[in-house]
């Protein structure tokens, strides 16, 4: 305790007038036992769980339903390798992680009210289990189902197997990069919009005397500013479509109680390892439940296809991935932020889209990307026992689509393809591997390119504006095909006069979202329709979802839908005349991790539809067991605009609010602001949390 009072006091937190935490400390070390302490002040619970994720431990939490998740967590995670990684670390790596741990036992020292659910001291290597921010890791490729019919069956029994083809909100985020050219003050513009589950990050800033000063989210847990800027440069990372998981066929047999593998013209053994898995039983007592796992040479075995065990391959550098994290938050311009990810090559899964005070402005396709033989179809299993198939090193950064201060000046991801990056300037995909991207075009590219192309005159509040511009280009590809249908429907089919008024509204639309739209309502419930009833057949079909709706269905598919969806108005709402905003909800009315909605308790309107749409303002919502309207979980979660200059300006919007507290006036004081995407101004500079302060303390005051 003395220890920790005595760095404390070396801290200060700055709470602004929305709650956000602004600390200052004299070392990196100090601001990060500072903001990790904030953190757990605003929602300790969100912290300790990704850390009970991240090591697999959240059975020990939630019992047996999470058994399955803890196992795919320790095929990766040993605490003693993490242990000992932390030990080799470089010293100022392991300065932050001491502190890291500090911070969080600081704050459970001085907060005795708090009840850990399982972790009731941190220790600095655990910092390495959760290294890289993103909302679902490599790691979540693993599927759960496959992994308990494979481990399983080996304790008890098949386990059956559902393919499940539900209409669902796309995961992911919006980045957008403006050249000075392009816009009206002559300085380069950033707009960050990661599409998460929301409150998955906090919103704070952390600086030393060290020259740091990063202001943005926070992923709960971690000690580093994922998505955000600092004065001369930010950084926005979107979900990535390039293919650098991969999973191996393996051809194996068993003799004398041992399992081989076959490799070329060897026979190589099966490495066998238990793992064990505690769990909260239903008395509250602690059990266990030990697995024999197997592994290759490719990594762990997590299903059986066909007879044959399936390995994955996938990127685990915990120390490489925690240092680039942190350091990436400190460079100055592109060429630092560029050297330290060649040097580390430990960003996996995103794309990133960046800005800086110099005007450059640029896209980075992820730096781990292993170097295959483009022959092989790395989308499915390759055999394992063709060492032809195996991972050949990794991809220097310019070996990959890349673009640095393309002449359209600007630059948008939306987890599509890097091959429109920058309209007709973007990287040619014929010049990489095909498994540089298998994601494609999104409807959300499409919008992004129609906001972005031939504007010269881009402002903060202008590039804002782009972000949640109304258009909806999958209904502009999708209602002309159903209004056509009903054209071409003969006059004495009752399915005709049926939506003849339903075919009026949508006929006059112009595909734009709004809370008062009726089409919109309309449209997305005759969407999400025939959706759910050709989904599978579009699957089969090794077609688009979307393709396969507009060109593939026929006109009595798409007027029974249309008719099913008024149905379901009708009988939800009162009418299928019923205002988007009627339906579409934010609400908060807990800080439970997984939110409970009732229709009784009070909520707002959103505008914005699913990014599944094309929106570039998403909004994932759907119905939940005693509700008719729609709620929020996910979509527009953080949402920044930063412009470049002199100094940095930025406007920012938090959904709900910074606090995981129902009691805290922070708790849900930004939801108006998020609905309406009215963003507040930053407070980046001292001079501008004057007059705008709630308090300022030392952490344990």
């Amino acid at each position: 305790m003395a220890r920790w009072r005595a760095r404390a006091q070396s801290i200060t937190i700055t709470r602004d007038n929305w709650g956000i935490a602004h600390v200052r400390g004299r070392t990196d070390a100090d601001a990060v036992f500072g903001m990790i302490y904030a953190q757990a002040e605003d929602d300790f619970n969100r912290v300790e769980t990704n850390y009970l994720n991240s090591m697999g431990r959240l059975a020990e939490a939630e019992g047996e339903s999470a058994i399955w998740q803890d196992l795919r967590m320790k095929l990766f995670i040993n605490p003693d390798t993490l242990r000992a990684q932390y030990a080799a670390s470089p010293a100022w790596l392991q300065s932050l992680m001491n502190a890291w741990a500090d911070g969080l036992n600081y704050y459970l020292a001085t907060h005795p009210q708090i009840t850990p659910r399982v972790i009731r001291r941190f220790e600095p290597w655990m910092a390495l289990s959760f290294s890289e921010g993103s909302i679902g890791g490599d790691i979540e490729r693993v599927s759960l189902a496959q992994l308990e019919a494979f481990y399983g069956r080996r304790q008890g029994g098949p386990v059956a197997l559902q393919t499940d083809t539900r209409f669902r909100e796309p995961s992911g985020s919006n980045g957008i990069a403006i050249a000075p050219r392009n816009t009206e003050n002559g300085h380069a513009l950033l707009l960050i919009n990661p599409h998460t589950s929301f409150f998955f990050r906090s919103e704070l800033q952390m600086t030393s005397d060290e020259g740091l000063n990063a202001y943005g989210a926070a992923t709960w847990g971690q000690f580093f500013i994922y998505q955000g800027f600092n004065e001369r440069a930010g950084w926005m990372h979107t979900s990535s479509g390039v293919d650098n998981v991969d999973e191996f066929l393996e051809t194996v047999t068993e003799r004398s109680g041992r399992w081989f593998y076959r490799y070329g013209a060897e026979e190589r053994p099966v490495v066998t390892s238990s793992i064990t898995i505690l769990y909260r039983a239903t008395d509250g007592t602690t059990a266990r439940r030990t697995f024999t796992v197997y592994r290759t040479h490719h990594g762990p075995v997590v299903r059986e296809a066909d007879g044959r065990w399936v390995s994955i391959a996938l990127m685990h550098k915990p120390v490489e991935a925690l240092s680039q994290s942190f350091l990436r938050t400190k460079a100055r311009n592109y060429a630092e932020f560029r050297r330290i990810a060649e040097e580390l090559k430990a960003n996996s899964s995103n794309n990133t889209i960046f800005a800086d005070a110099e005007g450059n402005i640029a896209y980075m396709h992820p730096h781990f990307i292993p170097r295959r033989d483009d022959r092989f179809d790395y989308t499915r299993p390759v055999d394992g026992s063709d060492p032809a198939t195996d991972w050949k090193g990794l991809h220097p950064l310019d070996e990959a689509p890349h673009l640095l201060n393309p002449p359209t000046g600007w630059i948008q991801n939306t987890n599509n393809w890097p091959y429109s990056a920058a309209g007709e300037h973007s990287p040619r995909r014929e010049s990489f591997p095909r498994y540089m991207d298998v994601a494609g075009e999104n409807p959300r590219g499409i919008h992004a390119m129609l906001v972005l192309r031939d504007k010269r005159d881009f402002t903060l509040q202008r590039l804002i504006g782009a972000a949640y511009d109304p258009y909806l280009p999958a209904f502009a590809q999708l209602i002309p095909p159903l209004v056509a249908a009903y054209d071409q429907t003969p006059a004495s089919d009752p399915l005709r006069a049926r939506v003849a008024d339903q075919i009026a509204v949508l006929r006059a639309w112009d595909y734009k979202w709004g809370a008062a739209s009726v089409p919109t309502s309309l449209a997305v419930f005759w969407g999400e329709e025939l959706w759910g009833r050709t989904a599978a057949e579009a699957r089969r079909a090794g077609t688009s979802v979307y393709d396969y709706m507009a060109t593939r269905t026929t006109s009595a598919q798409k007027l029974e839908a249309l008719a099913a969806a008024s149905d379901r108005l009708q009988a939800d709402f009162g009418t299928w005349r019923t205002p988007w905003g009627e339906i579409n909800r934010f609400q908060r009315l807990t800080g439970a991790i997984v939110q409970p909605f009732s229709d009784a308790g009070p909520s707002i309107p959103v505008p914005f539809t699913s990014a599944q749409w094309g929106s570039l303002a998403s909004f994932g919502a759907r119905r939940y067991p005693g509700t008719k309207r729609y709620y929020g979980t996910s979509g527009n979660s953080f949402v920044a605009a930063v412009e470049f200059g002199d100094s940095v300006r930025a406007r920012a919007v938090t959904a709900g609010g910074e606090s995981g507290d129902p009691r805290s006036p922070h708790f849900n004081d930004q939801a108006e602001r998020y609905a309406a995407g009215n963003l507040r101004d930053v407070y980046f500079y001292p001079s501008q949390l004057r007059g705008r302060t709630e308090r300022e303390y030392h952490p344990g005051q």
